[in-house]
């Protein structure tokens, strides 16, 4: 198991490439973005130690990044096959239709349901949330809410678990690193707490961090309050 979680060193502008399409699958990332976290914590929770972790510096990503792998220069990118693959939600599927490991996606036809309606909120929900950090403090439950009450409910659909589908699932892996951070950010620089008012919020954060896959993929509380202290300075300007 350590060897499936250990970090390799973060690449920069200064580094070089790995030895690129050589057979080796590779799991380009940044340890701070929710997300690669997203298929990071997949690919722990399958338990795809094949899948070589390559962490990029986003801060000071290296050229050859985007003109020898992906050249949408972002994170994540799977390298598997001789080809690269990007976007966060196609990656987990990914994973699940190439990779052995537990299933992360549902077969119960309410639950696919229900996995399809959630997995296509998730950019609403992220948009809303950072937007209601935007906004001075005396708004900010009024235009977070609605995102956060929606989870919330779809919480106690299936009572088989503590999770989105009951049971833990892809739709948790892909809400997961953004509620988290925003877990954090908003009581540091809005004075407002997500889960307040919202018990199975709490319950389900409590039981994610339980799962080791992607406990280990989780930032530490400092780092998500500076990293967003400066994409909200970059915002206002």
């Amino acid at each position: 198991m350590a060897a499936l979680y250990a970090i390799p060193p973060i690449l920069t502008s200064k580094s070089e490439p790995p030895p690129l399409f050589d057979g080796t699958t590779r799991l380009y990332i940044s340890v701070a973005c929710p997300y690669a976290q997203r298929v990071w914590s997949a690919r722990n929770i399958k338990g795809l130690s094949q899948i070589q972790l390559v962490p990029i510096d986003l801060q000071d990503r290296p050229a050859w990044y985007k003109e020898k792998v992906y050249p949408p220069n972002k994170v994540p990118a799977i390298e598997h096959n001789g080809k690269v693959t990007g976007e966060s939600l196609d990656l987990l599927e990914y994973l699940e239709n190439n990779f052995e490991g537990p299933k992360l996606f549902p077969t119960d036809p309410a639950k696919k349901e229900a996995a399809n309606e959630l997995l296509k909120y998730t950019d609403t929900f992220t948009k809303n949330s950072f937007i209601a950090l935007t906004k001075p403090d005396s708004e900010t439950a009024q235009e977070a809410g609605p995102a956060l009450d929606y989870l919330e409910n779809a919480l106690g659909k299936f009572s088989d678990g503590p999770f989105l589908l009951g049971q833990f699932s892809v739709v948790d892996i892909a809400y997961g690193p953004f509620v988290e951070r925003f877990h954090v950010a908003f009581p540091a620089l809005k004075n407002y707490d997500i889960t307040a008012g919202r018990p199975k919020l709490s319950k389900w954060i409590q039981e994610l961090h339980k799962i080791e896959g992607y406990a280990k993929t989780v930032s530490d509380p400092e780092s998500i309050v500076e990293i967003y202290k400066r994409i909200l300075a970059n915002h206002a300007k």
